[in-house]
């Protein structure tokens, strides 16, 4: 009977109809009220429903019945962090990497607490020590990437993005924010190489189109230019972009005859 309850609860949850979800698993929890992922359940219905305060109460239950279990305090946080609650979540994240120091979701979770409250350096330190416990991880080098480069140091976020690039090669958001730390360093070289894969992954990528053609411009490689503004100017953009594109088009024409 309770299963049938809880499978009930579980669809209904499926389908975001979560007051008939907080039904089926509260009715499902005098047969079984020290079933920990069903009172985890029972916490997130009425956090999607805006019942902040019993949700917390439910969350902290389910943990205090199994502390090693990471789901609740990943959910926990996540309503802090949605609240804008940052202490607490900080908090509850550093009690549960002490208690399960190796679960990289958590450790994740706490990184990016940290970056979003700008304490990079804490931030840092946490993305570095999920490297230690698995060096494949490249959410974590990704998001190294994009601190570094935030905080202006556009050498290490290069690195951490070729990390990134060593086992993604299919995407071209990697490839044009590998591109922007190369431009930050002023090698354009470098920079029109990632744009230019970028554009071979993606061809209908506009924003590396677009620094192809300053880039060119900017090393009087007339030709070049033109030509990828004029790919650019295919793209769905603001008409206010395409005069602006347009005339530097029209200035590199009057060079280059």
């Amino acid at each position: 009977m309770t299963n049938s309850k809880i499978d009930d609860g579980v669809s209904f949850f499926q389908k975001e109809n979560y007051e008939k979800a907080l039904s089926a698993f509260n009715d499902a929890l005098p047969d079984d009220e020290l079933n920990q992922n069903l009172i985890n359940n029972i916490a997130l219905c009425e956090m999607k429903l805006g019942q902040f305060e019993k949700a917390e109460k439910n969350f902290l239950k389910a943990i205090s019945i199994d502390e090693s279990t990471p789901q609740s305090y990943l959910n926990l946080a996540e309503m802090y962090f949605s609240q804008n609650e940052m202490l607490k979540a900080i908090e509850l994240l550093q009690r549960a990497s002490s208690l399960i120091p190796d679960n990289v979701a958590i450790l994740h979770y706490l990184a990016r607490v940290y970056i979003e409250d700008k304490r990079y350096e804490e931030g840092i330190d946490a993305l570095n020590i999920i490297l230690d416990i698995s060096p494949e991880n490249v959410d974590a080098y990704w998001d190294l990437g994009m601190i570094y480069f935030d905080l202006g140091d556009y050498e290490l976020s290069s690195r951490n993005f070729e990390n990134v690039l060593e086992k993604v090669q299919n995407n071209p958001i990697i490839y044009y924010q590998a591109a922007l730390s190369y431009e930050m360093q002023n090698n354009i070289d470098k920079a029109i190489s990632n744009h230019l894969k970028a554009i071979t992954v993606n061809d209908k990528f506009p924003l590396s189109y677009k620094r192809l053609g300053m880039l060119y411009m900017t090393r009087n490689d007339v030709e070049d230019a033109i030509e990828y503004f004029q790919d650019y100017l295919n793209f769905d953009i603001s008409e206010e972009e395409k005069l602006i594109i347009q005339k530097n088009i029209d200035n590199l024409k009057k060079i280059h005859s």
